[in-house]
């Protein structure tokens, strides 16, 4: 399976949330996808259908195909904690959502994009791996030669994000892992007990 490339908000539909940022579409056609997605269908969801929406939002949230997830669950479930908010943690620290968190890239595909095309430097080398996982005191900046790129002034100068575990130099165009994030930092609407019950049938 390809990873998706298709319409953002055919699935912010879907669920109903704009998990790809604002959505203009999504805002006047506030229901399902589909010639039948302004019905109501009748009967109410299996158990199983709440868990597995909840599993398919998260992973395109963050952009990551259904081996690459199960195997994020996997180490969650290897880690002392609560699993739901480590595999939240897992994802959180994937280079790509950091680039789209610092406010680099206004999107993850954004994000992701750049990394692949070896705009990004971690701890002083390019990084092109979008899934790379960071570690506290890692350190995240543009590439001397991106620096002048448009897309990173423009993206920039409209972040308004700010975290307490990540640190960001607009100086320098340098950011820097300083905790790993708790449950409430991550602004993200998503069931993560859901997606643990899922996976522990």
């Amino acid at each position: 399976m390809a990873r998706y490339t298709g319409p953002t908000s055919k699935i912010a539909r879907k669920f109903g949330e704009p998990i790809f940022g604002p959505d203009k579409v999504l805002d006047k056609k506030n229901y399902g996808p589909g010639q039948h997605g302004n019905t109501r269908r009748r009967g109410k969801k299996s158990e199983y259908a709440v868990q597995l929406q909840e599993k398919q939002k998260a992973k395109y949230t963050y952009g990551i195909l259904e081996k690459q997830f199960s195997n994020l669950f996997k180490k969650a479930l290897r880690k002392k904690g609560i699993t739901g908010e480590i595999l939240l943690q897992l994802c959180e620290t994937r280079l790509d959502n950091v680039v789209y968190r610092l406010g680099i890239s206004p999107t993850r595909r954004a994000a992701r994009q750049m990394v692949t095309h070896k705009h990004i430097v971690v701890n002083e080398n390019i990084t092109n791996i979008p899934s790379y996982a960071l570690k506290i005191g890692d350190t995240i900046s543009v590439r001397e030669k991106s620096k002048s790129l448009e897309v990173v002034g423009t993206s920039l100068a409209a972040s308004s994000y700010t975290s307490d575990w990540l640190e960001w130099n607009s100086d320098t165009l340098k950011g820097k892992v300083l905790a790993l994030p708790e449950r409430e930092q991550i602004p993200e609407n998503i069931k993560e007990q859901l997606i643990v019950e899922l996976y522990s049938k």
